[in-house]
């Protein structure tokens, strides 16, 4: 990258942090800014070397890695005891048969080079990004316990997804490159492995930050650099000793946030700060990366693919996993509409054309149209769509507490972490 398009970056970073309440107020959201500027470098520079290969990697690996440990992190067993049933349904049921529905779309309408490619696709397009709509997770006119559960999904269904994305970026690469059969035990034991470094780093970390805090040797100004090397350390341990990093990284923040105490959630603060920081860089690169495979493999089935992804292969398993519940009819809608596609589904994207190469092309587009799509759709409907939701049918309520999804929180935190009401 040349210094004029490291200013230019730069520059937009700080503006957008001057100006971000009056910009979001016009309807103007951080993803659009920094995919536009992408565009722009994208015709300035070429992210084709090797040098920029490697640092888009590390980049991507790095974000998704703080960002699965954060929402880990911020989810207590109090949120999910409130409403198990529910969330059970949502994470257990509905988010199964979007992957499945998405991939069986994807075969059959764009004709995916094989079972792994597909399944790629719809893996990658099922999580939800809670910071894409922002204004219905803060917006008072949405009953709290609406709020919790499209918050506690968005948290928890990207570590849930992200074991199956590599999975099949795995076995399209071995099917891509020729790199023999896919081993599905190889797979499965990394995944395991993955699961059980993260548990000792994350439960690890989080007790001796809890012991240290307590006697006065855990300095405040590092406990949350401590913290987001923590992260890192869970992610890098694991792909050294050839488990899954990325569930390493989700694991070790369900351990931390069991274990760390009172301190914890004002070292994930900052985490999910540094994440919602290098988040707006990753979707630089999306429109710097992205954007142009669009542009050079749009038709009309992707165009259709991406209006699926968002109604029916969303709001269809949503609609049957609800089945039998107190939600009516306005509640299930709503709730199925407001599964924003962000975040993870960029990291997932830019991790395939680091595997696959240019094989990953037309399933990246394929990601990159439902995402731009689902940042147009839902930020022009969250306001709307949330006041009148809010005024014609209220939720009843549950009991347990309220809280607010670890991406949407970066909009709303207080000042002062250290105030913020502790997750046990």
């Amino acid at each position: 990258m040349t210094t004029g398009a490291l200013a230019l970056t730069m520059a937009v970073l700080f503006a957008w942090g001057a100006f971000s309440a009056r910009l979001e107020r016009a309807n103007l959201t951080a993803p659009m800014a920094f995919v536009g500027v992408g565009v722009v470098l994208a015709n300035l520079v070429s992210l084709g070397g090797q040098a920029e290969t490697e640092v888009v990697t590390a980049l991507t690996e790095a974000t998704l890695t703080w960002v699965l440990f954060s929402d880990a992190a911020r989810v207590g067993l109090r949120e999910l005891r409130g409403d198990a049933g529910v969330y059970g349904r949502l994470l257990g049921v509905a988010l199964p048969l979007t992957v499945a529905a998405g991939a069986l779309c994807a075969w059959w309408l764009l004709g995916a080079p094989g079972f792994w490619v597909a399944l790629f696709v719809g893996a990658a397009l099922a999580p939800t990004d809670a910071a894409l709509g922002a204004v219905v997770i803060s917006h008072p006119a949405v009953p709290a316990r609406i709020r919790r559960i499209l918050n506690v999904e968005s948290g928890l269904n990207d570590g849930i997804v992200t074991p199956i994305v590599v999975v099949a970026l795995a076995g399209a690469a071995a099917t891509e490159h020729g790199a023999g059969p896919f081993s599905a035990l190889s797979a499965a034991l990394q995944l395991a492995g993955g699961a059980l470094i993260g548990a000792g780093v994350g439960g690890g970390g989080g007790w001796l930050l809890r012991r240290t805090a307590r006697r006065g040797w855990t300095g405040e100004n590092m406990a949350g650099p401590a913290v987001l090397a923590l992260a890192l350390l869970a992610y890098a341990g694991s792909v050294a000793a050839h488990g899954n990093g990325f569930v390493a990284a989700f694991v070790a923040g369900l351990a931390f946030g069991r274990v760390a105490g009172r301190g914890g959630p004002r070292e994930v603060f900052y985490v999910e700060q540094t994440a919602g920081l290098v988040s707006l860089l990753v979707w630089m690169l999306f429109g710097a990366i992205g954007v142009p495979l669009l542009a050079d493999h749009a038709d009309w089935r992707i165009v259709l693919y991406a209006v699926l992804s968002l109604t029916v292969i969303r709001m269809g398993p949503v609609a049957l996993s609800l089945l039998g519940t107190q939600f009516g009819p306005r509640t299930v809608a709503f709730i199925g509409w407001f599964g924003p596609r962000g975040l993870a589904s960029v990291v997932f994207a830019l991790l395939a054309v680091e595997e696959l190469g240019e094989d990953a092309a037309p399933a990246v587009a394929v990601v990159v149209a439902t995402v731009l799509l689902s940042v147009l759709a839902h930020g022009a409907t969250a306001g709307p769509l949330a006041a009148r939701y809010g005024s014609r049918e209220p939720a009843p309520e549950a009991p347990g507490p309220q809280i607010i999804a670890p991406a949407a929180r970066l909009a709303t935190a207080p000042a002062d972490p250290s105030t913020e009401r502790s997750t046990p």
